[in-house]
This record gives structure tokens, C-alpha cells and sequence, in this order.
């Protein structure tokens, strides 16, 4: 039978508690408060851009006009017949493809060398400290560098070669379409592979070590270990480098433009190079600019979905199947 203090006791307990629930409430308005600076320089900044060049691409909106007046998908049928802007989606997708297959396969030798209790590789702090070191380097001033140092007629590789006797004149790298595509594409392995190095590496870290150990309790060698157990293992990591990867590979534009311009002949000249040119050069086609804007944000995010599904388990795509 309930005594009266432990009732009183009760009515006490029911009372805080609103009060309680008032004071967090309270204390919770003040979270609004911090995030909202964020959200308000993300709508200024990229909420209403984003939509704002969508609706430009479909519009006549060029040179100093002030007017946009409504034209459809003719934009998009226009940008499609421009030679220019083919060349730059084929510039932009051979410029990554010739970076990020040399860059993923070194950066999974140096990861599972560093991560090999085997191999007890010295110094590896020292190591990944200076192949990490060309990713903080901003472009402008790697782009500099690079310039410098394959300038003609009296650059330095140009020197040392010739002091080498393995060339009798100087070379003009950047007057050779190929040798441009090359080296920007170098500059852009050079730049990126130790970031995507430490990435893979914490993934192989992530790893449960027992698996390795159970494995070579079976005989299983140091391949064998790599390829069934490490890089399936690796699935979500390399997946996270291979869509990173792509997004900045289609949104290349300082390396290039920096070195040559895009030139020689629009060798290098990427698609973001031609958004530029378009909307801040000659006549200031921001429809046109805008339409290709729109057409990269599409292609990349097609490209991201292709890739997320490639990597999806067998399992997985056979349980979305039979959903559907």
C-alpha cells in the first residue's frame, strides 16, 4: 500500500520532468543556431548557383545581354555538334585514364609494402611523408615547376640531356601534342598517388591482421593473401579512390590550363577549361558554358551510379532484382 511521502515523492518526479524537457528544448535551439551559418552560405553559395546555371542552359543568355529568354534543349543540341567541346570530354577522359591507372596500381604496391610485417620495410614514416609532400604543393606552384623544368630551348631536363649526349638539340615538349598529354598526365599521377597511397593503406590497416595469420598457417603466400583476402576486402576503399578519383579527374583544370592554356592544338584543353573559356573569354557564352556545366554534372554522376553498381555484390543486385 502506497504511503503518502512516496506519493508526494511521485507528483514531485512528474513535475521536473516538463520542466526538464523545457530546459533541453531550450538548450537544443541553440544547435539551430551554430548550423545555421552553414546552411545559409551553402544556399547562397551552391544551392542556388547550381540551379541558377541549370536554368541558364536553358536560355539565349550570351555576351552583355541582361535578358534570358526560354530556347529548350537547343543548347544541349548545339553543344553536341561542337567539335570543341567533344575534343574536351575526349582530352578530360584521356588525361585521368592515363593518370589513375599508373597512380592505383603504385599506390597498392607501396600500401601493402608499408603494411607487409614481412617485408619490416625501414623509415616508412620518412617514406610516406615525402610521397604524400606533392599533394600539399598548391597546383600554380607545381605547375610552375613543371614548366620550368621542361621549358625550351635552355630548361634543365632539356640541359641534362644534352650534357648526356642523349640529344643533340633541344626539345619543345609543349609544341608536342602527345608530350603535353603526357606530362600533364604525370603531373597529375605525381601529385595525387601518395594521398590515394595512405587511403589504401588504412584500409589494408583495417584488415583483422588473424586472417593474414590463419592464412599463412595454411600455406597460403603472400599473393594468394593479397588477392583473396586483401582486395576483396578493399572493395569499399577502392571504390571510395575510384569515384573520388573520377569527379576530380573530369573537373581537371589548373595543371593544364596553367602549363599550356589547353594548348598545343586544344590537346590538353579539358572540359573545364572550355566551361572557362566559354563563360569568361571572347564572347561570354554563359548558356553555352552553363549547358556544359550541366552536361558534366550529369556525365559524372552517371559515371559514379556505373561504377557504385559494378562494385555491388552479386547477392546484392539479385535482392534489388527480385524486389523489383
Amino acid at each position: 500500500m502506497a504511503t503518502s511521502s512516496d506519493t508526494t515523492t511521485e507528483s514531485k518526479a512528474i513535475t521536473k520532468r516538463p520542466k526538464n524537457l523545457a530546459k533541453r528544448k531550450d538548450a537544443n535551439k541553440w544547435g539551430y543556431f551554430f548550423v545555421a551559418p552553414f546552411f545559409i552560405f551553402f544556399l547562397i553559395f551552391n544551392f542556388y548557383p547550381m540551379f541558377y546555371t541549370i536554368y541558364l542552359s536553358f536560355t539565349d543568355l550570351a555576351g552583355w545581354a541582361t535578358e534570358a529568354n526560354f530556347v529548350g534543349f537547343q543548347n544541349f543540341e548545339r553543344l553536341y555538334n561542337n567539335e570543341l567541346f567533344r575534343r574536351s570530354v575526349f582530352n578530360t577522359t584521356i588525361l585521368w585514364l592515363v593518370n589513375f591507372f599508373p597512380q592505383i596500381i603504385l599506390a597498392f604496391i607501396l600500401a601493402y609494402w608499408f603494411t607487409n610485417r614481412r617485408m619490416n620495410l625501414k623509415a616508412t614514416g620518412f617514406f610516406k611523408s615525402m610521397f604524400y609532400l606533392p599533394n600539399i604543393i598548391t597546383a600554380a606552384s607545381v605547375a610552375l615547376i613543371f614548366s620550368s623544368l621542361f621549358s625550351y630551348p635552355r630548361g634543365p631536363l632539356n640541359l641534362i640531356m644534352m650534357d648526356w649526349g642523349l640529344i643533340s638539340s633541344p626539345i619543345d615538349f609543349f609544341r608536342s601534342v602527345i608530350g603535353t598529354r603526357l606530362i600533364v598526365s604525370f603531373i597529375q599521377f605525381w601529385m595525387w598517388y601518395g594521398q590515394t597511397t595512405i587511403v589504401l593503406q588504412a584500409g589494408i590497416l583495417g584488415i583483422d591482421e588473424n586472417l593474414f595469420d590463419a592464412a599463412r598457417v595454411d600455406g597460403a603466400t603472400d599473393w594468394q593473401s593479397f588477392t583473396k583476402i586483401t582486395m576483396p576486402l578493399m572493395k569499399p576503399i577502392t571504390l571510395y579512390v575510384l569515384v573520388t578519383s573520377l569527379i576530380g579527374g573530369l573537373q581537371i583544370f589548373d595543371i593544364p590550363y596553367l602549363l599550356t592554356g589547353g594548348g598545343p592544338a586544344q590537346s590538353v584543353e579539358t572540359m573545364m577549361i572550355f566551361i572557362y573559356k566559354q563563360a569568361f573569354q571572347g564572347g561570354r557564352n554563359l548558356n553555352v558554358a552553363s549547358t556544359a556545366s550541366v552536361f558534366l554534372l550529369i556525365m559524372t554522376s552517371i559515371l559514379s551510379l556505373f561504377i557504385f553498381n559494378s562494385f555491388r555484390d552479386k547477392k546484392a543486385r539479385k535482392s534489388v532484382k527480385g524486389v523489383k
